[in-house]
């Protein structure tokens, strides 16, 4: 008889000494493995003699080839399985936020960017490549997706959400996962969802700093991604948020990471530590006074696996559990939910890959085209008086500004290039190379240069840097500008994390201004008079309002990705039609912050007078929005039935009309407003959407089919409750322009409770 996954669990942990159960619980670097650019099996026997629970970055933390990372991590098991007394293999992860965060891994638009595409299809799509590339070289692990809400722009990790609405992020959490993690786990690669819980409404915008947030609002909005990750993906891991939650640190906390988590949610993965949080317990939040104390409080909060190299899960541990201040069944009981990812994952079974094979799925050119794809559909044009799309037979056309020519800097900071400037920096090694460990990227001037008339003259100056405060190149840059009888002005960010970096994880900005002196340069090239488009290749939404005002065209671009430069290019030109939407308001101004849409009837105004004394609360852009180089108009709204029960569905159909001359897309987004209920409920919620594309006249009938328990919100206990009452239907093209409105009602004389939540509202496209 075969033995079961839990019966061959139980015979190891019988057989352990507390070494080796410690060592399940704890990883290394791969970069400590290593001598130079190969492993060293000196290093390997004496770090790992009692086996590893998990391999930090086998590619990310190195310089290896695809095929040379496969075969370092057959070496890696081989050893684990033959020269360890156990034969237990490890769990290798990588990176994966926009891509295989290796050396030649496809880079693909940031998260942000890929919500603005409104199609987790797509998504779901490039999770897959990411898999296969992870598989090719014997990673099972990958550290994403990001479920956090973007609530407040100022966080350099905006850039890493899916934007600041739950629904919209609980869609693409849930195609990124089930792209990442397949059928079955054997044939899948772990998803870890972060950061549970709160991480992305820290004080101030600054990272890891204290989030000040009731258990109501935690309930009513940022769990909502966690909650479908985990009942509609079956998210296999965790990964918990740095900062403290409302006076608590998370990572400390059993009423999160164990009850709230495992108990309310129902999750049954692996809980891994964010990078250093544990040792942070000490060092960082003060709340614990060395790193046994804090080793104890992570893994009885319910931490499994200590991330990205053993500290406090080694000897801190050990000593704990001498001193009586932590029990053995807690430390099994980690042990026990490690080897079962292990077992889950198949890698008892064959922890090796084929590595010959390694390289043919990186060099695969259809993992381009979808980048490419994916670039296109991200791009949101945010203002166009008709400039858009450029005349490509323009006698001479001007390309300025710091991302106008920068490959480098189209990728977000969860790149391998990014990531290899902090190791180097680091090591005191870091390369002037803009192409760190990826192909030639082509910037947004080369593709200019490749998609113009042959008698176009292109006049290219760089102006500034992105943070730099130098206006030396200004000089040239107004004088491109005169030249042209159009300007392509591209401004924007430098993601990654040293500090000539503008976006990105610690990369932190009060004033949401351009950073530099872009501002500035901008001001002095729209003083030229001349027609300007300007292009943002951001991680965050930036305060732009004289942009806005004086600029022809905006388009935003975000961090678009190895083929941003090619994709903004055609755009730009006409040969696709921008058809993204804003996954995340504008502000006008920082003194706005926090500003999302979907706020509550208090928020958002002043009481007697509304707007600020020296602002309007109204935003910049709403979410939702972005333009066409064709227009739409939206007809004949119908709601049935009008009056509905718990369970049932509602049928919200109209036909959409492409009035102008050019075939494009749109995203017809549903909102709903419960406009009394017992507790404030938001003006808008987004509840169903579709991106469809339209030939020059076409109409189309699109059909939503809301379930009426989506309408189902937390009460006062904490209780998820459907009430009676009239609900307001909204159709439009953002959160702002609304088309059509109508109404439906819950009928009946109280509140039901609602076992569970439902997050999509099917859609229907003829």
């Amino acid at each position: 008889m075969i033995a079961s996954a839990q019966q061959r669990i139980d015979d190891l942990l019988a057989q352990m000494t507390l070494d080796e159960k410690l060592a399940q619980l704890t990883s290394c670097w791969m970069y400590e493995l290593m001598s130079g650019d190969h492993l060293d099996m000196v290093k390997v026997s004496r770090r790992l003699q009692h086996g590893i629970g998990q391999i930090t970055r086998p590619g990310g933390a190195s310089t290896l080839s695809p095929r040379e990372i496969a075969q370092a991590i057959n070496r890696l098991q081989r050893f684990l399985v033959e020269q360890t007394r156990l034969g237990i293999p490890a769990i290798m992860h990588e990176e994966t936020c926009c891509g295989a965060m290796v050396y030649g891994g496809t880079m693909f638009p940031q998260s942000i960017g890929l919500a603005s595409t409104f199609q987790p299809s797509l998504v779901e799509e490039m999770a897959r490549v990411i898999r296969h590339q992870l598989l090719a070289i014997g990673a099972r692990q990958g550290l994403a997706p990001m479920l956090d809400l973007a609530r407040d722009p100022r966080w350099g990790r905006v850039e890493e959400t899916f934007g600041e609405d739950p629904t919209l992020v609980a869609h693409f959490g849930v195609a990124y996962i089930r792209g990442l993690q397949g059928e079955s786990p054997r044939e899948g690669v772990l998803a870890t969802g972060k950061h549970f819980i709160g991480h992305s409404m820290s004080q101030g915008g600054l990272n890891c700093a204290p989030v000040h947030m009731g258990w109501y609002e935690l309930h009513d909005s940022f769990l909502i991604p966690f909650q479908a990750a985990i009942e509609e993906a079956q998210l296999g891991s965790i990964m918990n948020a740095y900062p403290e939650l409302d006076g608590e640190v998370i990572a400390t906390s059993r009423r999160l990471l164990t009850d709230l988590l495992r108990k309310e949610l129902g999750f049954k993965g692996l809980v891994v530590s964010d990078y250093e949080a544990i040792q942070m317990i000490h060092t960082y939040h003060k709340a614990a006074s060395d790193l046994r104390r804090a080793a104890v409080l992570a893994i009885k909060a319910g931490i499994d696996v200590e991330l990205p190299t053993t500290v406090c899960y080694g000897d801190p541990l050990r000593t704990a559990l001498e001193l009586g201040e932590i029990d053995q069944e807690t430390i099994d009981q980690a042990v026990r939910r490690h080897l079962q990812a292990k077992f889950d994952l198949g890698l008892f079974d064959n922890p090796y890959v084929d590595e010959d094979k390694a390289e043919e799925v990186f060099l695969n050119p259809e993992n381009q085209n979808l980048a490419r794809r994916l670039a296109r559909s991200s791009l949101v044009l945010l203002k166009n008086d008709g400039l858009l799309p450029l005349n490509r037979s323009l006698h001479t056309l001007a390309v300025i500004g710091p991302n106008a020519h920068s490959g480098r800097n189209l990728l977000g900071d969860y790149s391998y290039r990014a990531q290899r400037e902090l190791i180097e920096a680091r090591q005191g090694t870091l390369e002037a190379t803009d192409e760190i460990g990826h192909p030639k990227i082509h910037t947004i001037l080369e593709g200019l240069q490749s998609l113009v008339s042959p008698d176009t003259r292109i006049i290219y100056a760089q102006g500034c840097d992105n943070l730099s405060r130098d206006t030396s190149g200004f000089e040239e840059a107004i004088c491109a500008a005169r030249q042209a009888d159009a300007v392509v002005l591209v401004l924007g960010d430098r993601s990654g994390f040293l500090p000539n970096c503008t976006t990105g994880e610690t990369r932190d900005n009060a004033w949401l201004s351009l950073p530099g002196v872009q501002n500035e340069l901008a001001r002095a090239i729209l003083d030229t008079g001349k027609p300007v488009v300007v292009v943002l290749v951001t991680g965050r939404p930036y305060v732009i309002s004289e942009l806005a005002e004086r600029a022809n065209a905006i388009l935003q671009a975000w961090l678009p990705g190895e083929e941003g430069g090619m994709a903004i290019a055609e755009a730009l030109l006409g040969d696709y039609n921008p058809g993204g939407k804003l996954p995340i308001t504008f502000p006008r101004s920082a003194g706005q912050i926090p500003l999302f849409y979907n706020r509550k009837p208090s928020a958002l105004t002043s009481h007697w007078h509304t707007d600020y004394v020296d602002e309007t609360v109204k935003p910049l852009f709403p979410f939702g929005h972005g333009l066409s180089y064709t227009t739409f108009t939206y007809e004949n709204l119908n709601i049935q039935p009008t009056q509905v029960l718990p369970n049932q569905v509602v049928e919200i159909s109209l036909d959409v009309i492409n009035r102008g001359s050019k075939p494009g897309d749109e995203v017809v987004q549903l909102y709903i407003r419960d406009e009394y209920a017992s507790l404030p409920r938001p003006i808008k919620e987004l509840k169903g959407y579709a991106r469809i594309n339209l030939e020059a006249g076409e109409r189309k009938h699109v059909i939503f089919h809301l379930p009426v328990n989506q309408l189902a919100f937390y009460n006062s206990d904490l209780c998820l409750v459907l009430e009676p009452g009239r609900i307001e239907v909204m159709v439009g093209s953002s959160s702002e322009d609304i088309r059509l409105r109508g109404e439906f009602e819950i009928i009946g004389n109280e509140a039901w409770k609602i076992e569970r939540r439902e997050y999509f509202c099917p859609v229907e496209v003829k």
